[in-house]
């Protein structure tokens, strides 16, 4: 299957296997929560990946080649599987809590939810415009220069940034206090993840460590 054909039966399909999931796990589709935060999230990916495919089909291929098995570094596929977890069990959790009614948690709160939502995944898609090597993967490719303006000139990992988003966002998006637990775990790993991929990108991307110098934060400004 070519590429563009292939991108776009997966964002088709990638909704309906996680909207079922969580409905299954809910026990209901009464779960007005889950309809909205995935309605945001196809929305929210829909349109930039649309120009993505028009603009710099590449790029985005880059960015789904994702997962522990496209890790090329054995403490990258071990992160890699550890964040995944740590984001399917928010998903489990969220939609158990929806289940036995452990969290009480206030539409306005979940409208929040849905906008961090919305501002982790645009950060993600953002980046993959301003930096056409950004990937899912740990790697230097031939040509990567370092870029250093837009999000990157305010923090190295701005594609992390988005993440830590996510992780807040989904769980209170999805009407749960619960899922919020893994959010700890979740930013060790991404913070462990960047330590890793920096002693790659100091030793092969030329102009790197200038860079650090210029920027000093990694995930949060004016934080680390």
């Amino acid at each position: 299957m070519k590429t563009i054909p292939k991108m776009l039966v997966r964002g088709l399909v990638e909704p309906v296997v996680l909207g079922s999931t969580l409905f299954l796990v809910a026990g209901t589709i009464d779960y007005w929560q889950a309809w909205v935060f995935l309605a945001v999230a196809a929305l929210s990916t829909s349109i930039p990946t649309a120009y993505l495919l028009r603009t710099n089909p590449v790029a985005l291929e880059r960015r789904r080649r994702a997962g522990p098995t496209a890790e090329t570094r054995m403490a990258q596929k071990v992160l890699i599987a550890g964040w995944y977890s740590s984001l399917a069990a928010t998903f489990l959790i969220s939609a158990l809590d929806r289940r036995f009614g452990w969290s009480q948690v206030p539409t306005a709160i979940c409208l929040v939810g849905d906008v961090l939502v919305v501002v982790g995944l645009g950060v993600g898609m953002l980046v993959l415009i301003q930096n056409s090597h950004a990937a899912a993967t740990v790697r230097v490719e031939e040509g990567q220069k370092v870029v250093s303006v837009g999000l990157y000139g305010l923090v190295r990992h701005p594609m992390y940034t988005g993440n830590v988003f996510m992780m807040v966002g989904i769980p209170l998006a999805l009407g749960s206090y619960w899922g919020l637990v893994f959010l700890i775990p979740g930013v060790i790993v991404l913070a462990l993840r960047i330590r890793d991929e920096e002693k790659l990108l100091q030793e092969e991307l030329d102009g790197y460590r200038e860079y650090t110098k210029k920027v000093r934060y990694r995930l949060v400004p004016c934080m680390w």
